[in-house]
């Protein structure tokens, strides 16, 4: 089941899939596209990073930088998509949620106008829990480092 989409000229993972994935939408969604998916493995997402970003009014006025913890969201997302495609559950309402984040390091300011690469790996699975690891960067560059544990789960009553 594991599909290598990596080299596969065909491969289209827009804004339109990713919203049926995740229930994540503006101003939360921090997934734009996705380059690569390896079922069962690994990601490879984008977030576009613009002024327009609501986060930017207040951090900081007159020196924008992206909080570190929406990077670690943002792989969480990516990790969100990962999961539910990996089991087959867009579509049914599923949920991911965090349980736990371990090891994050800030390694560079993400600014206005950068592309956030988003790559995220399984580390471990065990039914419906989840721990992965994962690593934005902006041109080749480590912005933050993370490991981080997740369960699919139904939505809340």
């Amino acid at each position: 089941m594991s599909e290598d989409t990596s080299g596969d000229a065909d491969f289209s993972y827009d804004i339109h899939k990713i919203l049926k994935a995740l229930p994540h939408r503006y101003p939360l969604l921090l997934v734009d596209r996705v380059k690569s998916l390896e079922l069962g493995e690994k990601i490879h997402a984008v977030k576009a990073v613009t002024m327009n970003e609501e986060f930017f009014q207040g951090h900081f006025p007159g020196a924008p930088i992206m909080p570190g913890v929406l990077q670690i969201e943002a792989m969480a997302q990516a990790a969100a998509i990962l999961g539910i495609e990996t089991l087959e559950l867009a579509g049914t309402g599923k949920l991911v949620f965090f349980m736990g984040i371990e090891n994050a390091k800030f390694r560079s300011p993400v600014t206005p106008g950068c592309l956030l690469d988003l790559k995220v790996e399984f580390v471990q699975k065990r039914s419906r829990v989840y721990k992965f690891k994962g690593e934005a960067s902006v041109e080749g560059k480590v912005t933050c480092q993370v490991e981080f544990t997740a369960m699919i789960a139904d939505p809340p009553a």
